[in-house]
């Protein structure tokens, strides 16, 4: 029988794998580089060969949290880490990294084995899907919000009046930016007023504007959010609180295009476009005599209903990598996404809160997480006892888990939090919340 040479052997399967492989010693020399290395790096194998790693991948973070060393130090392996190398070439080249410790038949540490994964396809697909369901700054892959899509440019094209009807957080401000910028006012302001923010006789002079004298402490001429929209559009926001005298006044704006200022002597015409949005039921409010029936017609003339997030699961995960990609840019981090018990908590969410409630998730997690991973540990409190309270299994549970039980059950199974959530008949993310609640996380 032929002797077996174990190390030709090695390297034979070693270049077969699609990864890269390299092993390093203990001075962090390359000893081992695969077909694959050569083919990401775009150095061969004879060049890589006795030189130290960070002469061959030169990445943002060979000199301060290397994944080899790290491993080295903590015993530990490193699992999916991503960073970005500098090929032979000069390309920047985004890659996964997996380290752990080389060691002898005895234990013995020999050194470090690292393997890479390019990840440019995945990059430049997740960047197609993104501009696939991308409309300006509006995402999703929904049937409804995607029809809503594909007749904005028709609506922004026009003079009408638009009503945009849907929950708070929903996006009814990027839509208007959306079809003011589709518009043909698109290079004059849009100029934005929150109809519920201020009392009824500054919310006047904010949109209407006021002139010298017209009420104690006016010194000078105050041009409103009319005046500034001229020649643009003027979105009003939540125009279910606006007064019931100022419905009347916007009415008269609406229908003959002129308006005027407190304390002014005449009227001033306004070349302005209007868009509106309310989370109230303005029908029901017609009814009670709350809205006016004529301002209702006026505004409504066309009238989008944007779907809550609840209603469209498929954009959660579309929207967490896009406020994902934003807020590590904002904080400088790489986060790289989140854990599958965070992620599976993210996607059984309602989102009361909808798309800014998610949005605010997201940002929080990016500035608390200081590893390449968002887990259960850093979602808040209060977003996991609202999914709590959302599980039926959770909740019918609640009254029958303490502190003693859960403690007692993660001793009995070393820690091992599979086979304590397989006891309790519950998955693994309910664990987690549980273990949070009683501080037995850590």
């Amino acid at each position: 029988m032929p002797k077996v040479d174990h190390c030709k052997q090695l390297t034979v399967i070693l270049n077969s794998v699609a990864d890269g492989v390299f092993t390093v010693d203990d001075r962090m020399r390359i000893t081992l580089f695969n077909k694959a290395a050569e083919e990401i790096t775009g150095f061969t194998e004879e060049e890589a060969m006795g030189r130290h790693c960070h002469d061959i991948f030169r990445t943002d973070v060979c000199f301060t949290s290397c994944p080899v060393k790290e491993a080295l130090e903590s015993g530990q392996p490193v699992i999916n880490r991503e960073v970005d190398i500098i090929t032979k070439e000069g390309k920047k080249v985004p890659i996964s990294i997996s380290a752990s410790v080389l060691k002898d038949e005895n234990g013995k540490p020999l050194g470090g084995v690292e393997t890479f994964r390019d990840q440019s396809l995945i990059y430049a697909l997740k960047k197609e899907i993104e501009e696939k369901y991308t409309f300006h700054d509006l995402v999703s892959r929904n049937p409804a919000m995607r029809r809503l899509f594909d007749v904005l440019p028709d609506i922004a094209s026009s003079e009408a009046t638009v009503l945009l009807k849907g929950e708070s957080g929903t996006g009814k401000e990027l839509f208007a930016q959306a079809i003011h910028d589709l518009s043909p006012r698109r290079k004059g302001p849009l100029v934005i007023v929150n109809c519920g923010a201020l009392p009824e006789p500054l919310l006047e002079a904010e949109i209407f504007g006021a002139r010298r004298g017209a009420y104690t402490g006016s010194i000078e001429n105050r041009p409103g959010r009319l005046e500034m929209a001229e020649g643009g559009t003027l979105f009003l926001d939540e125009i279910g609180d606006l007064p019931l005298p100022l419905q009347v006044k916007l009415l008269r704006v609406l229908e003959n295009h002129e308006y005027q200022p407190l304390g002014a002597r005449s009227p001033q015409k306004a070349d302005v476009r209007f868009l509106t949005a309310t989370n109230c039921d303005l029908e029901d409010m017609v009814e009670k005599g709350t809205f006016r029936r004529d301002l209702f017609f006026r505004i409504n003339v066309v009238a989008l209903q944007i779907p809550p997030l609840r209603e469209r699961p498929e954009d959660v995960p579309l929207l967490i990598d896009v406020f994902l990609d934003r807020f590590n840019r904002t904080y400088g981090k790489k986060i790289r996404g989140f854990s599958g018990e965070a992620l599976q908590l993210l996607l059984s969410h309602s989102y009361p809160g909808n798309v800014r409630e998610l949005l605010n998730l997201v940002e929080q997690t990016v500035i608390l997480c200081r590893s390449g991973e968002i887990g259960v540990e850093h979602l808040p409190a209060g977003f996991l006892e609202a999914s709590d309270r959302d599980e039926d299994v959770s909740f019918g549970r609640r009254s029958r888990i303490n502190k003693a039980i859960l403690q007692d059950l993660l001793a009995r199974y070393e820690g091992n939090r599979t086979k304590v959530a397989k006891e309790l008949g519950v998955d693994r993310t309910t664990l987690w919340r549980w273990m949070k609640k009683f501080d037995l996380s850590n």
